[in-house]
């Protein structure tokens, strides 16, 4: 596929800037994770020379090489499923951690950063529409595992994540991201730490960002399909 990664990026921000504008949103308060699953270091360094400066991955043995072959002053974030016996591989690596979804996770990233003399950052992920196939903590427990999580000396919790279910019409995915930003809300009225919400990918980013999102995680819309 010969698109122009430097265009596609462009035509992203002009959508994210778009969506803002109609929700009465700062652009400048929307990060753009591009996720460079699937694509070469050759291409993703294209991408950062384009202006990306934060990239997202979904597996930790996929992002490790390309963490060091790209180089730069890139962020990195884990976007994916984390398990934990690869923690150890990713605290520290990472900026920031979008997928925490158990006490126990939270407790082993805790354990590593302490032993690393690091906060590491971390996010919750909130399996909203209880599909058996996603991880993420169900709705009903997301308040005891923020409270756990804010509560761990060597973790920053920043926020909650979600994936919504695949859906043809991106309005298919607004109610989960208008529940998500609901109980953020609820939560900050409770003295919690979730100020940032990751949810919206290529399809339904627009989406998102209406419905509060502070990042969207986009590689399809600026590297084209790619293969499993």
């Amino acid at each position: 596929m010969n698109e122009s990664i430097a265009a596609n990026l462009q035509r992203v921000r002009e959508r994210m800037a778009a969506a803002a504008e109609r929700s009465g949103r700062d652009p400048g308060r929307i990060t753009l994770v591009v996720v460079t699953k699937g694509v070469t270091d050759d291409r993703i360094r294209r991408a950062v020379a384009a202006g990306a400066t934060v990239l997202g991955e979904s597996r930790v043995q996929e992002a490790l090489p390309k963490i060091k072959a790209v180089g730069g002053s890139v962020q990195w974030h884990l976007i994916g499923h984390l398990q934990r016996n690869k923690v150890n591989r990713t605290v520290g690596i990472f900026d920031l951690i979008h997928s925490v979804d158990s006490a126990d996770l939270a407790n082993e990233i805790n354990q590593r950063a302490g032993q690393a003399g690091i906060r590491q950052k971390v996010m919750i992920q909130v399996n909203e529409a209880r599909e058996p196939s996603k991880h993420g903590v169900l709705p009903e427990g997301l308040d005891a595992l923020v409270r756990h999580t804010s509560a761990l000396s060597h973790l920053s919790l920043e926020g909650l994540m979600t994936i919504p279910p695949p859906l043809n019409d991106p309005e298919g995915s607004r109610p989960f991201f208008r529940r998500l930003a609901q109980k953020a809300e609820k939560l900050r009225q409770a003295g919690m730490p979730v100020c940032e919400l990751s949810m919206g990918m290529s399809n339904d980013f627009e989406v998102a960002i209406e419905e509060g999102a502070t990042m969207i995680r986009v590689g399809t819309a600026i590297f084209g399909p790619r293969d499993k």
